[in-house]
């Protein structure tokens, strides 16, 4: 089987390059590279592609513009290709609530081994896309963010004691922008300190921090390195760095590391869920959300023998059901859950902890 490619955007350079790069995988094939939304309109009634790559900046109607008419009224897989500048990661997290699947940004040409790994990860976005679940416009409209300020929980607040010594680690890629930023809008302000990993690169990741910042009662940052990490704060790690826990005194700070990746990624969700599973032990809760791949599945089944409390998204809620499905063949996840339900399990998790004194 073949997958249908259709390339968008204003670029002839840019047009040809990602059509060799797609054309150079045998499941692969583009069948056409429109040069705004107008022409790629008529192309997807006439070729109708599998996948599409969308640019973000283009004439005649821009990338939103035409995301938001394309899911309303033929919904399809969409790879964002997206420039490295604080307007493209901002204009791509708002495409990816808008529906598309995953983004890259454009690539890089200053070597030949850093386009070879680009076209790895594209042709890989593309095949994850294809069997993606879509998430239709209906069902994001109706899903209101909380206000950052003033906005009542239906949990009971959670002692001292379990806010201090408690820490939630999430991982994520493809799916997980939208995936975390449901999780954090479910918890409320007092929460045990957060640590997460999403795979994206350096230049989105303080957006989307910021993004996440102002969805949720949680206050979320990118995490800078030798942050003590508080409860009620979530600490994103950069796209350049892995992110580790470190202990420090009576508390915990928030270490990077430009090791070599990890499963191909850096940030690598492994390397997060293993030094929490080497410090914290039965005093974390571990959550692995949807993404393509089989990264934090190990560092995952670490953090569940060290006695934490793991969670996995279901299949059914998922972008891309790797990740989590990874985690659950090695044994690594506890309980699984629908994304709508993971805030409310968690809560639920830390409050049987607080009136038990120990994990359940």
């Amino acid at each position: 089987m073949t997958i249908k490619v259709l390339i968008v955007d204003d670029s002839a350079l840019m047009r040809a390059l990602l059509t060799e790069i797609i054309n150079g995988a045998p499941d692969l094939d583009v069948v056409g590279a429109a040069p705004d939304p107008i022409a790629a309109r008529e192309m997807i009634k006439a070729l109708s592609p599998d996948v599409l790559t969308l640019d973000v900046e283009m004439p005649r109607m821009d990338g939103l513009e035409f995301l938001s008419r394309l899911m309303k009224l033929r919904p399809m897989p969409v790879i964002m290709i997206s420039s490295l500048t604080e307007r493209g990661s901002e204009v791509t997290l708002q495409a990816l609530e808008l529906g598309a699947v995953d983004f890259l940004p454009k690539p890089r040409m200053e070597n030949i081994s850093l386009l070879q790994d680009y076209s790895d990860e594209i042709r890989d976005k593309i095949r994850a896309a294809y069997g993606a679940r879509l998430k239709t416009t209906a069902a994001a409209a109706v899903r209101p963010a909380p206000a950052k300020a003033g906005s009542s929980t239906p949990y009971p607040s959670l002692s001292q004691r379990i806010l201090k010594e408690k820490l939630i680690a999430i991982g994520a890629s493809t799916g997980g922008t939208e995936a975390i930023k449901d999780v954090l809008a479910g918890l409320p302000a007092e929460v045990p300190g957060i640590v997460m990993v999403q795979h994206m690169p350096e230049s989105f990741t303080a957006s989307f921090a910021k993004r996440l910042d102002s969805l949720s009662q949680v206050h979320v940052v990118e995490a800078q390195g030798g942050e003590r990490i508080e409860p009620g704060h979530a600490y994103l790690a950069p796209g350049h760095s892995h992110l580790l826990v470190k202990r420090s005194g009576a508390g915990y700070v928030t270490e990077l590391s430009k090791d070599e990746p990890v499963n191909r990624h850096r940030p690598a969700v492994d390397v997060l869920f293993r030094s929490v599973a080497g410090l914290l032990r039965s005093n974390a809760v571990g959550v692995i959300l949807t993404g393509m791949g089989k990264d934090g599945a190990q560092g995952l089944l670490e953090m569940r023998a060290a006695g934490a409390w793991t969670i996995g998204q279901n299949q059914e809620s998922c972008v891309v059901y790797g990740m989590p499905r990874e985690a659950a063949l090695v044994g690594a996840v506890e309980e699984v859950v629908a994304l709508p339900c993971v805030a409310e399990h968690i809560m639920a998790r830390l409050r049987a902890m607080d009136r038990s004194g120990h994990r359940e």
